[in-house]
Order: C-alpha cells, then structure tokens, then sequence
C-alpha cells in the first residue's frame, strides 16, 4: 500500500469516527430536548392562570387601597353610662329592693362611666353602624371622625338578637364604607380589621378569614342570630364596632368579639356578616324595629352520635329536634327529625347558617325549604311568620295580644331616677291579662319569673317560657315599679 492510499484510508476512518460522534451528540440532543419537552408537558401550567394567579397575589397583598378606601369612614364611639349604684348589703339586684324598699338618698345625678368603641359611616348623611354591647345603656353617645371633628349622636334603633345597633349624627358628605358581599368570602381569604382599639385613631390589621358560619353563644337572647366570620385579624378593645373588610376596601362584616382569656387580642375575632347587617340596619331605619321572620323550629347541629342513632347519610344541616304548633314550619309541612338542607336553594351546613338564612327574610316572605326526610330530599314551600304568629308589620313599641298591654323602652331619666340597669315600660294597657291582675300604664317591669327584663323580647319570651312550661300552673311573677317610686308585685294565672 502506497503513501497515497494510506492517506485516503486514514482520511476515511477519521470521517466515520466524525460521523460517529456528530451522530451521537445529535442523538444525546434530541433525546434530552424530549425528555425536557415531556417535563415541560407534564409540569407546565396555562400562562391565563399563571398570570391570574400572580395578579391576584399582588392584589392580595396588597392593602393600601383597601385600607385608604376605609379607615376614613371608621369612627371613634365614646359613651356615657350611669355607673352601678351600690344595693342593700351587698346586693346588686334591683329585684332585691322592691321587697325591701329604695335607699331614702340617693344622689340627683349618679356618676357616669365612660367606654368606647367603633363604627362604620355608612351614609353620607352620618347614619353609623356600630355594635349593641357598645352603646347598651348609655346616656351619651360621641363620635370622633378620622379628621378629629367630633359629633354628639342619637340612637337610632338597636338589635340585641344581633347585636347591632344604628346611630346618626348631624353632618353631611361624610366618606361612607361600600356594603360588600360577605356570602363570596372564602377561608383563606385576606381582610382588613379596621377600629379604635386603645382610644387610639383608625387603626388597620391584616388576617385571614378563619371560618365562617362561627356559633359563640355570646349573644343572650332567645332569638340571636349567631353566623359570624371568624378571622385571625388582631382586633383589640375598642374594635367592638369597627369594620371588617375585604381587599376591594368593601365592607363585608362588623366586628363585634375576641376569643380571649384576657379581654386582648389572642388570635382569633368574630364579626357579624354584612348579610345579616344590610337587613337589620334597613329595618330599623325603616320601622324602626327589626322585622324578624320565624320558621319555628327548635334545631341543632349534626353529631357523629346523632348521624349513627337517626342513620342519617349526612352530616351537614340543621337537625329538626321540634316543631312549634301553628308555625310557619308546621303549615309548610316540616317535621320532627327532618334535616334541613336549603332555604331558597342556599347550602345549609348547621344551625347557625339556618339561622342566618330565614334572618335575610321578612315575616310574610315565602321561602322554599329543602329537607331530608328518611334521606330522601323533600322540598316544601313556607311562609314566614313573626313572632307573634302572623305576617303583620311589627312597630316599634311591640304589642303582646295575651297580655293586652303594648311596651316601650325605660327613658334614660327613669333609669337615673331609679337606679335601674334595665327594665321595659307599660305603655298602655287594654283588654287582656295585664288589665286582669291590674297592672297599670307607666308600670316599669323589671323582672319576670326572676329573669332580667331589658327587652321586649325578653317579655315575649318569659312569656312563652310559661305558656311552654310542662307545670300545670303557667304563672307570670312580675316584679316592678312606678314613676312614683311604689314598688309592685303581681301574679297573672296563664292558665284562666
């Protein structure tokens, strides 16, 4: 083999070895392009929600607005209360003085106390929404706006049941909260806690919401309405009042109590959806009192022991433990054991979001029922009542037909007068029991069958209480006084 064909083989085998290794390294190329392209089938999101997501972080997190479209329309609360008078040995019941008599001195004015809270400007006109509990006996009620201008304010009408209350103040073009929809918060969602906790200007938090549909028994009242938005937003004294809101800077609660050993911030708080707010605040401007519809049901939640002993197939709803006679519960066809499920196609998941759905609704309103009756759903149609049994419109100064006697609350001057913390006045009376035992107008009832009067409600359900009562004598004890300071018993035989 000559030089010449030594160097032509040579050049062949290096291009095969060329060969050889661009085939490889093209191989190696393609092989780990798919493998990354496989990867990235396999892990790759769509780019509409990946920028939704990065969208909704940043707006999430992001405060400012929210907080600048709030913290103008919250407002300081100041309040002045007749401070507790000293009772006889000890005694602080005023029940205790009228078997004993009243102190035969008593100062003319009794010192007052002062407390504070928040509230939420929701008219430009200055109507306020603030909580019950803050301004509950007071004599004078002050609001500071977040510009340091300062109002004396009246009281509009309170809720125990939800423990909302609404003031007014004389000004205008006020910086108002929008009312948001507190039924779209989810758990995990950021709101802002907004009050004046410590006397302190607005001051904003920030947390999450908890849960929702929170049953705290806090309220003491025959018919609370307990549903609240729980959230881990610090909320301090002084918040009572103030606004829970959504990162829209939309008003979507009240934030009314603190989960605490302490009475401090210990992480967790309740407010009162705005739900619930928008129909109490627009009954009381409206009538002046809260026009609350009834299904009449007695109800509780679900249990693991409940579901086995009944062989319930849910654990959601609320449970039908009874059902009250002539009630809009009973004419609508619903029953003892039944699991209600749905008002007007709404998820019910326990007695408090039942509570909350019939408190939406009017006496005289018809709502559609979904229950589960043998775990068959069963859907019935009712038609709410009042408490009082029929559809009419409740006044202010409610009238209890058995006892043929229409109430009022107690004037701020009879409670200084008489030292009293509660009490409801007799405004008039007609034909019925009250005529009967010879209880006259002005009465001022402060207990019934030992039981602290500080509603008419409380009235209507001392009385049901006694209607209800499994002893054969259904008697009403009722103890009060006069605007001339003599001091009555009397007796009423339910049961004649």
């Amino acid at each position: 083999m000559n030089v010449s064909q030594k160097t032509k083989l040579l050049g062949l085998f290096l291009a095969v070895v060329a060969i050889s290794i661009a085939t490889n390294l093209t191989t190696d190329y393609i092989s780990k392009n798919r493998s990354n392209e496989n990867t990235l089938k396999e892990n790759q999101v769509p780019s509409s929600y990946a920028n939704f997501a990065r969208a909704a972080s940043a707006m999430e997190t992001d405060f400012t607005v929210a907080a600048e479209l709030s913290v103008h329309a919250v407002v300081h609360v100041k309040t002045k209360t007749p401070m507790r008078a000293q009772r006889f040995g000890g005694f602080d019941d005023p029940f205790f003085e009228f078997f004993f008599g009243l102190p035969q001195q008593r100062p003319q004015e009794a010192p007052m106390q002062e407390s504070s809270g928040s509230g939420v400007i929701i008219s430009n006109d200055g109507y306020i929404v603030t909580n019950n509990h803050v301004i509950d006996n007071s004599k004078e009620i002050e609001v500071t706006l977040n510009d340091k201008r300062t109002f004396k304010a009246k009281l509009v009408g309170t809720d125990p049941n939800t423990d909302i209350a609404l003031i007014k103040i004389d000004a205008e073009k006020l910086p108002v909260i929008l009312f948001g929809n507190s039924d779209s918060l989810k758990v995990g969602e950021w709101v802002l806690a907004v009050g004046n906790p410590f006397n302190l200007t607005s001051t904003v938090t920030a947390g999450i919401v908890s849960a929702k549909a929170r049953n705290i028994n806090i309220i003491n009242s025959k018919m609370k309405i307990e549903s609240f938005i729980q959230t881990d937003a610090a909320v301090n004294p002084g918040n009572s009042g103030g606004a829970l809101v959504n990162t829209r800077g939309e008003l979507v609660g009240i934030n009314t109590a603190i989960a605490s050993q302490t009475g401090s911030y210990a992480g967790y708080a309740f407010a009162v959806p705005t739900s619930i707010v928008q129909k109490v605040v627009s009954d009381i401007r409206q009538f002046g009192v809260v026009q609350r519809a009834v299904l009449g049901v007695s109800m509780g939640d679900i249990t693991d022991k409940l579901a086995k002993e009944k062989n319930l197939k849910t654990m959601e709803g609320a449970y039908v433990d009874e059902v009250v006679e002539n009630s809009a519960a009973e004419k609508a066809g619903i029953k003892k054991e039944d699991v209600i499920t749905k008002v007007n196609g709404v998820d019910v998941k326990s007695a408090a979001q039942l509570q909350e759905q019939i408190g939406r609704y009017s006496p005289g309103d018809k709502v559609s029922i979904t229950v589960l009756r043998n775990n068959k759903e069963i859907t019935l149609n009712a038609e709410l009542k009042n408490r009082q049994g029929n559809t009419s419109v409740v006044s202010s100064d409610a009238n209890t037909d058995m006892l043929g006697a229409e109430f009022k609350e107690i004037s701020a001057k009879l409670k200084n007068q008489f030292q009293l913390e509660y009490g409801i006045e007799v405004k008039s009376v007609s034909k019925g029991k009250f005529q009967q035992a010879g209880i006259k107008p002005g009465f001022i009832i402060v207990k019934i069958n030992n039981q602290a009067i500080r509603s008419v409600d409380d009235i209507e359900s001392a009385l049901d209480a006694a209607i209800n009562t499994s002893d054969q004598f259904k008697v009403l004890n009722i103890a009060g006084i006069y605007p001339n300071g003599k001091v009555s018993y009397y007796a009423i035989n339910l049961a004649d």
